[in-house]
């Protein structure tokens, strides 16, 4: 059914005749300039100076799908529930997926800028001149405009915000591994403290025993009063380190509380019974330098900032170019409710170019600056990547040292108590001095304390080398439905 009247229809069509050939001409001056290669490309090594465990994957693929939930290869049921929940409720990826709910509506907010604006509107108007009749004037209608994306300006947003979208999805994956890891390497502090509290306490029941034993011999006539002095200064330094590793303990799980969204003092009760530290196999094929690069969260993150980067390069320079807005009304007007239908029918059609001929260079400068912005991303993800390659390194290269390391002080351990309990027989046959005694008692606890250091610091090594080869992360399923339906809203105007 027509609102319009025949000349009111003729003059709406001849209106859009003319824009559209308005359009056309435009269209044809310039086309829009795709923008450079990404230039994100960086020199890596083919393998790993440091690497001395299997051969590497040919592959990004074997090892990345190894790491997915790496903390289980420690076969601790208490790691596995202390990362799941604080995957689930710490604030930092809380924050990071409030930040991916941002990006997502930013992503939306610059594709409905591509789309044409449609809004209904309504209107009644009284006027009256003195002496005069009341004049009434009553209208209603609908109103569209939309603006060209003639140089690809808005494509060049869209684009942006899709790379925004995707480096925050990035960011938030980056969260997720770092607090992982965070997860893991407290929770091996607090199980490395309960060994080396629960080693000191052994040695303390081995050290009263003697002291025990020498003041017998005393009483005896045996010993002098010294030999029972030294041992017991050797007590008391002894049960002085407890309070500082019960310290440690109740602080790693605090620690660990605050990492999964509770109160401090909440896992008090159900972490206080001493577990064994979680060792890792050393089974972990690396991959090539190249693949590890490609399954890292953060490199991922600043490729997607530099793609950002060089579409609001695009965008900006689209800006000194000529635009085109089209915007028309269709309603009806009359001077009275019921005269609005029918024959009432109005329509109007406007087209507007805007070139920016002459502003001072503002245009050109902002250009400038974007292209200052693209450098400086560019120059981030080479140190990203760089960065990158040397914590997977240094990681192997601790990791190495590490291995090495814990079996010179396990034999140091074996000769240590092979040497205290010699000593203990021998001053319980009054073969030797106390002096002999208490080095060994002493020589036993420093290498009983440096080897559970050592054995935390071999697991630590595990957790950070997961975490520098990618740490298992993937996209969330959040972020993969908003990149895989990108193409789909992006309108094609």
């Amino acid at each position: 059914m027509n609102l319009l009247s025949p000349a009111a229809a003729q003059a709406f069509a001849l209106r859009g005749s003319v824009a559209a050939a308005t359009l056309a001409l435009l269209a044809g001056c310039a086309s829009l300039q795709q923008g450079p290669d990404t230039g994100i490309a960086t020199a890596v090594p083919a393998a790993w100076t440091a690497a001395t465990g299997p051969a590497p994957a040919t592959s990004g693929a074997p090892a990345a799908a190894s790491l997915a939930a790496w903390w289980q290869r420690f076969n601790d049921e208490a790691l596995n529930t202390l990362v799941t929940r604080a995957l689930d409720a710490a604030t930092d990826v809380q924050v990071a997926r409030s930040r991916l709910a941002q990006a997502r509506a930013a992503r939306d907010l610059a594709a409905a800028g591509l789309r044409p604006t449609l809004g209904a509107n309504a209107s009644a108007q009284a006027g009256a001149s003195e002496g005069g009749p009341t004049s009434r004037q009553y209208r209603a209608g609908f109103d569209a405009s939309w603006e060209a994306d003639l140089w690809g300006a808005g494509r060049a947003g869209v684009t942006a915000a899709d790379a925004d979208l995707q480096a925050s999805a990035t960011t938030l994956g980056q969260a997720q591994v770092t607090l992982a890891a965070e997860v893991a390497a407290t929770y091996i502090d607090l199980r490395s403290a309960q060994v080396r509290l629960a080693t000191t306490q052994a040695s303390l029941a081995s050290q009263e025993h003697t002291l025990r034993l020498t003041q017998w011999r005393e009483e005896a006539g045996l010993v002098n009063r010294l030999d029972v002095e030294q041992q017991r200064t050797t007590v008391a330094q002894t049960r002085a380190q407890l309070p500082a590793l019960q310290a440690g303990i109740e602080q790693a799980m605090n620690a660990l509380a605050v990492l999964t969204g509770v109160a401090p003092g909440a896992l008090h009760v159900p972490l206080a019974a001493a577990a064994p530290l979680p060792a890792a196999p050393a089974d972990l094929a690396l991959a090539i330098p190249a693949a590890v690069l490609s399954q890292r969260a953060d490199v991922q993150a600043a490729e997607a900032r530099i793609r950002a980067a060089m579409a609001r390069v695009d965008q900006t320079d689209a800006e000194r170019l000529p635009s085109l807005q089209l915007s028309g009304s269709i309603g009806l007007s009359a001077l009275t409710v019921s005269a609005l239908y029918p024959g009432a029918g109005v329509a109007s059609l406007l087209a507007g170019v805007n070139w920016p001929l002459i502003d001072g260079g503002r245009l050109q400068a902002r250009v400038r600056a974007q292209e200052a912005v693209l450098d400086e991303v560019r120059v981030n993800h080479r140190a990203t990547v760089l960065a990158a390659l040397k914590e997977v390194e240094d990681t192997l290269v601790a990791l190495r040292a590490a291995r090495e390391q814990q079996g010179h002080q396990q034999a140091a351990v074996e000769a240590a108590r092979r040497a205290a309990l010699l000593a203990e027989q021998r001053y319980a046959a009054g073969l030797v001095d106390i002096t002999s005694v208490l080095l060994t008692q002493r020589t036993l606890l420093a290498a009983e304390d440096a080897l559970a250091t050592t054995a935390a610091s071999l697991a630590t090594q595990h957790v950070r080398l997961y975490k520098a080869l990618g740490g298992g992360w993937k996209p969330t399923a959040l972020a993969a439905e908003a990149t895989a339906s990108a193409a789909d809203r992006n309108p094609r105007p």
